[in-house]
């Protein structure tokens, strides 16, 4: 089947300039860009609000590190239920009202965390929210996918997934303000409340964003629905669990970072609020370039070239950082730019390796399966650093995302090269 011209010319005519995988889509795939930017961008300043709130929130409950962790864990647990919920959805329904439910409920379960008056109310509040979190992101990255052209698909995911640096950054900003001037007990909760945010989207979503003129045909088409089972059959099976293997690995590496590493930088370094912020910028602003620069190396490298550069990268760089001797704080400012752009760098295939491993009437399903399950076991990561820091303390616990990042290498063994692949 010959592929769908997704830009505003024809097909085959180039596109010149450093933005031209922006200028190559339709006035609709860039209305469904900023949908998707948005909502990754805000589904992160979601989600980290509890990274940054740990410290006050144990102390406000009395929590072990154990149960600390747990709060990420289920989070990302649930996100799998979540996903596999939102990735049927995305193919019956579609994708921009799949993207919709899925902003609309995180950000309501962000807000009602904040009104908890016990561990296990949080602990709940945060579960649901996980539902919301684990779908959205291949909400997103499918609609976009399907709106750019496959020579420019790397680049464009790529700036979809660089939104995450941008609300993690400005959760960062936030929580310095409120932390810094609120009493600890109350500041956690504004930091909950503040995760209302993510409903203005939900109105422009609805507003501005449809599916791509091919998906909202097959949609009208019911018998052209296929079942949830249809990726773990034929070929597809094998592609589905290297590529859950794969999630696995990449996102129980970044998971253990995301979680702990404020947690580390307060207690062990004896950095304080303000001080941890600044630490943590020059992580972001890593990311950031991580994630924009990595998508002209997937367009150029291949997929499976790139998440493998990447993870031995991200890898041997937290190896590096977690062994700088108490003293040498200021080597954590040199490290963590490159921490940051290659444990970011390395997502930045993810939108556009999915897609494309899955045909048109299961895209939403694989690529949100694979994406969200693996997330989930990979919550395991950040997990075992909570109980192994006790004996071990937190630093010497992050081996664990070390560990990651070598299953993500052994997943790509399994896995085909899908570079110049036309999604039809």
């Amino acid at each position: 089947m010959a592929s769908t011209p997704t830009g505003p010319r024809a097909v085959g005519e180039e596109v010149a300039g450093p933005f031209s995988w922006y200028r190559s889509f339709t006035p609709q795939g860039r209305r469904a860009f900023k949908g998707a930017f948005g909502g990754f961008a805000l589904d992160s300043y979601d989600f980290q609000v509890l990274p940054l709130s740990m410290v006050a929130i144990a102390a406000y409950f009395s929590l072990t590190q154990a149960q600390a962790g747990l709060l990420t864990t289920v989070t990302l647990v649930m996100s799998a239920i979540g996903g596999i919920l939102a990735g049927v959805l995305i193919d019956r329904v579609g994708r921009a009202k799949t993207l919709m439910i899925t902003v609309g409920t995180y950000a309501l379960f962000t807000v009602v965390c904040g009104f908890a008056t016990s561990f296990p109310m949080l602990l709940v509040s945060r579960a649901l929210q996980g539902i919301g979190f684990g779908g959205e992101w291949a909400a997103g990255a499918v609609l976009v996918a399907e709106y750019a052209r496959s020579r420019y698909r790397g680049r464009a995911l790529a700036f979809i997934q660089s939104s995450w640096a941008v609300g993690w950054g400005l959760a960062v900003i936030v929580s310095t303000v409120v932390m810094d001037n609120l009493d600890p007990a109350i500041a956690w909760r504004v930091m909950f409340w503040t995760g209302a945010l993510p409903a203005v989207l939900v109105v422009y979503v609805r507003r501005k964003v449809r599916d791509a003129p091919e998906v909202t045909k097959r949609l009208a088409e019911k018998d052209a629905r296929v079942p949830l089972s249809s990726i773990f059959r034929g070929a597809l099976v094998r592609k589905t669990f290297f590529a859950t293997l794969l999630a696995t690995g990449v996102q129980g590496g970044y998971y253990t970072i995301a979680t702990w590493l404020p947690t580390y930088l307060k207690t062990e370094r004896g950095l304080t609020v303000v001080g941890t912020g600044g630490y943590l910028s020059v992580l972001i602003t890593g990311a950031f370039c991580g994630y924009l620069t990595a998508g002209y190396v997937v367009d150029l490298l291949g997929r499976k070239k790139s998440f493998a550069l990447f993870a031995v990268l991200s890898g041997g760089l937290l190896l590096a950082y977690i062994n700088i001797p108490q003293g040498a704080n200021s080597l954590l400012l040199v490290l963590g730019f490159p921490l940051g752009f290659c444990a970011s760098a390395i997502f930045s295939g993810f939108g556009s390796y999915l897609a494309e491993l899955y045909p048109n009437a299961v895209r939403g399903t694989g690529q949100s399966f694979t994406y969200n399950v693996g997330r989930a076991i990979g919550a395991f990561f950040p997990t075992s650093v909570g109980f192994a820091a006790g004996s071990a303390g937190v630093g010497g616990a992050l081996i664990y995302g070390v560990m990651g990042y070598a299953v993500a290498l052994v997943a790509l063994l399994g896995l085909p090269e899908t570079r110049g692949t036309e999604l039809t």
